[in-house]
């Protein structure tokens, strides 16, 4: 069933219409993965987990408001970073009260019934947190879901830190699986629209995919987006060679018969606002 939606990620027809907001209020994060280098102040560089600068949830919506008072087609308000969204859950929460406290006072008509909230993780807390998810609003998920081999775990991931635990790849990766699949079936069957991201690495994961797509399709999900490597520098991959875009398409037809793909990913910063594409960051540019 086609799942009607405004979300940029979510439709392609959409993206071209509807614009997003990435709310950079997340700094920790739980997972140290092998591809990742969390580089906030990095302005020229374009790739999940960077961000200009922090913002606190008062920072968040007054820029939030500011942006939607000029940019009618807003339609998505996201917390992708540039750490993990529920490692973050109280700046989180308080963003989205004080958003939707600001739309409800609002005196002027803006449309602002119709924003959606999304939210993006590694899915290792998503248990613990699926009800408060459900709570306070969020409509969209997306879920970062790399294999469902707990073998393949310790060749993407450096280290976990889990309820007070700093965890080993292989202590972890039961955990990891267990909560990610979890977490997805509870809030897909709660009505949130789950969509989940697979980082695809040539000689590690890239034989594994279709497995992934079948069981997150089976866990409820509405798509998957399969992306490749930005290498980042200072991360364990920043020499890692990304697959290229003729096998990477290739992987996607091929799951494409399993579940919707994404074909439109821009593989955002952590303070992408506008069009996908088409972004303004808080440095202004």
């Amino acid at each position: 069933m086609e799942i009607i939606t405004n979300h940029p990620c979510f439709s392609e027809e959409k993206s071209k219409k509807y614009a997003r907001i990435h709310l950079p209020v997340a700094p920790d994060c739980n997972i140290q993965c092998n591809y990742c280098n969390r580089k906030y102040d990095c302005a020229n560089e374009s790739r999940p987990g960077v961000t200009s600068k922090m913002l606190t949830p008062i920072e968040a919506c007054e820029l939030f408001s500011k942006t939607k008072s000029s940019m009618e087609n807003l339609s998505v308000v996201g917390f992708a970073g540039p750490g993990d969204a529920l490692a973050n859950f109280d700046n989180v929460k308080k963003t989205v009260n004080l958003i939707k406290e600001w739309i409800a006072s609002s005196q002027t008509p803006r449309n602002d019934s119709s924003i959606l909230f999304c939210l993006s993780t590694n899915g290792l807390l998503l248990p613990d947190y699926a009800e408060e998810l459900i709570n306070i609003g969020i409509t969209h998920l997306t879920v970062t879901i790399n294999a469902v081999d707990e073998a393949l775990i310790p060749q993407i991931y450096e280290n976990f830190y889990y309820k007070g635990e700093n965890l080993s790849p292989e202590e972890a990766a039961p955990i990891l699986i267990h909560n990610q699949l979890s977490g997805l079936k509870k809030l897909s069957s709660e009505g949130l629209t789950c969509k989940v991201n697979i980082l695809c690495l040539e000689g590690i994961n890239d034989s594994h995919i279709e497995d992934v797509v079948k069981t997150v399709k089976d866990n409820g999900a509405f798509m998957t987006n399969i992306t490749k490597l930005i290498p980042a520098k200072g991360s364990r991959f920043e020499n890692k060679i990304p697959i290229d875009d003729k096998k990477l398409m290739e992987i996607k037809k091929k799951c494409s018969v399993h579940i919707k793909q994404m074909y439109h990913c821009k593989q955002c910063r952590a303070d992408a606002i506008g069009l996908l594409g088409q972004d303004k960051i808080l440095c202004g540019k």
